[in-house]
């Protein structure tokens, strides 16, 4: 263990040896971690006192961190106000993850500059070597990659990245490329799955899903997809791509008198592209389709903008007759003030409330509380991932009147949902299900 209580700023290990450190880790232990902690708003420190006060408060929180972490190996300073730990006996994420806890927790209490208070907090980045044969230049690269992601997250900053993001890395350059090849060369489909009345079974509309029929890997489904997407910049691509082939469904599906509205997903991105809402209307003629057949789904992360060039984009989008409806209500961080003012046709109740409804009165009551919150906006109040006739009929009991889920069907082509569009409903199917719920209770 290196010593960490310094009584001058300049006893703290620089960058240079604090890198030799990392070194004699590397000798002696095959696994080890390292941490680097940028100082959050300590400028204001050195703007509103002299740098002797500034270079006090990086020499307290050298020491407390230290004082934190009595099991580091070494504590250095990287930089100016970066800090830098490494680990010999710590080599998990969620180690890494309790100790970035304690951080917080312990720096919750104040620091001293000449009588004034200031609350460090902390953008913080770590690598774990897993590999003895990793490099240690590639492992504090790591670090310091995983500090920038850090820094440029608006909700959460603290990044892990192991050697073997690296492997990761060569694959997402693959799936950029094929990608690029998977859009030239028809890959991508779209699968629709119904959205049910549940007063009637009627099937109301559809939500696109999109599917990748990659040639080596089968079919990827839009986690792996949009995870390349999003690394390479080609999320825009990828949402005009799924509009264009949404507005070509709908205009197939009237065609035969079948009008039905679809909804898409729309990234964070495409809401800052000045060219979506004309693009809308492009497509819109093109293939004289009136847009009021197409919904419009938004994340969390488009409700936590906040941003006014978003919400002039959703207000041109409305004006063009599509629906805005909220996905995954609840699933990440719900800014409530924003959707106050967010006029939304629907609000989708994450399914991870859906499940396990009857054993929890915590998601009945959180079911039950956005209800009263759609109702009151006079949007409606929509489920997803219903799966079984007791989460229907306990939503029914709530209220709750439309949704979607496998009781009713998983995603399907265009060909098989246009089979359930004629047949219009799953009453049918419903009652299957009941037959034999009530079989097996005898």
């Amino acid at each position: 263990m290196i010593k960490n209580d310094h009584s001058h700023l300049n006893q703290v290990p620089n960058r240079y040896v604090f890198i030799d450190l990392i070194d004699k880790v590397a000798a002696d232990f095959e696994q080890f971690s390292v941490m680097f902690m940028d100082v959050m708003r300590f400028s204001d420190v050195s703007a509103a006192f002299d740098q002797e006060s500034g270079d006090n408060v990086l020499l307290q929180i050298a020491n407390r961190i230290g004082l934190i972490f009595p099991d580091a190996y070494a504590v250095g300073r990287v930089s100016g106000d970066i800090f830098g730990v490494v680990f010999s006996n710590i080599y998990s994420e969620q180690q890494l993850r309790e100790r970035h806890s304690r951080l917080l927790s312990y720096f919750k209490s104040p620091l001293d500059v000449n009588g004034t208070a200031f609350i460090a907090d902390f953008n913080v980045g770590a690598s774990i070597r897993k590999n003895a044969d990793s490099n240690v230049n590639n492992i504090i690269s790591l670090a310091e990659a995983a500090l920038r992601k850090s820094k440029s997250n608006r909700h959460f900053n603290f990044t892990v990245l192991t050697d073997e993001t690296r492997q990761n890395d060569a694959r997402g350059l693959t799936l950029k490329a094929d990608l690029n090849r998977a859009l030239e060369c028809d890959e991508l489909e779209l699968f629709f799955q119904p959205k049910v009345s549940f007063d009637d079974y009627q099937l109301i509309g559809g939500e696109c899903l999109l599917r990748w029929h990659h040639p080596l890997d089968g079919t990827v489904f839009p986690g792996t997809l949009l995870q390349a997407a999003e690394s390479y910049n080609m999320m825009n691509v990828l949402g005009y791509w799924t509009i264009n082939a949404a507005i070509a469904a709908i205009a197939k599906l009237q065609s035969n008198d079948n009008f039905v509205p679809i909804s898409v997903n729309l990234s964070p991105g495409q809401l800052y592209d000045p060219n979506l809402v004309p693009v809308l209307k492009d497509l819109s003629q093109k293939y004289r389709v009136p847009l009021n057949s197409l919904e419009i789904e938004l994340t969390e992360d488009v409700v936590l903008t906040n941003s006014l060039l978003v919400k002039r984009q959703l207000d041109e989008i409305k004006a063009l007759g599509i629906s805005l409806s909220m996905d995954d209500f609840g699933k990440g961080y719900s800014n409530l003030s924003f959707i106050k003012d967010l006029a939304l046709d629907a609000i989708k109740i994450d399914k991870a409330f859906i499940l396990g409804l009857g054993d929890s009165p915590v998601n009945s009551a959180i079911i039950r509380a956005t209800k009263i919150i759609c109702d009151a906006k006079k949007c409606e109040t929509f489920v997803e991932g219903v799966e079984t006739i007791e989460q229907l009929a306990i939503l029914k009991s709530m209220g709750i009147t439309k949704g979607q889920g496998f009781l009713f069907s998983q995603a399907v082509p265009y060909d098989s949902f246009v089979e359930q569009v004629m047949v219009g409903n799953f009453r049918e199917q419903i009652n299957r299900h009941v037959t034999l719920r009530k079989e097996m209770k005898m």
